[in-house]
């Protein structure tokens, strides 16, 4: 499985230096973070609507489609920041054997919650 990360990531990171009109997801990478997040935020939007869909219809096909765009899109988030996805592949290793609520509980604690 990280195979097809790390192959997407060197991708996206030899994307970077590219022309605009070259590749999507270097037109991406010129307009900036913020239209990167934004189409985070669109993809998690239709990722969600497509799970409350398959959730009633039992059709998968469409969450498995709009959960990939939500993770290359975060992909290309990180990328952008510099990041490569085994920093998240090992946040989740880290994360074995945690309870859920010991690793909530050992977070800083938020305000708005």
């Amino acid at each position: 499985m990280s195979d097809t990360l790390t192959r997407l990531a060197e991708v996206l990171e030899a994307r970077k230096g590219a022309a605009p009109d070259s590749s999507y997801v270097a037109s991406l990478y010129h307009k900036g973070l913020n239209k990167i997040l934004e189409k985070v935020g669109e993809e998690s939007i239709e990722t969600i609507i497509a799970a409350k869909d398959a959730a009633v219809s039992g059709d998968y096909s469409d969450v498995i489609y709009e959960t990939a765009d939500l993770w290359f899109h975060s992909l290309v988030m990180l990328a952008s920041l510099g990041q490569h996805p085994q920093a998240v592949l090992d946040e989740l290793d880290r994360r074995f054997g945690l309870s859920g609520h010991a690793e909530k509980a050992a977070r800083k604690p938020d305000l708005t919650e």
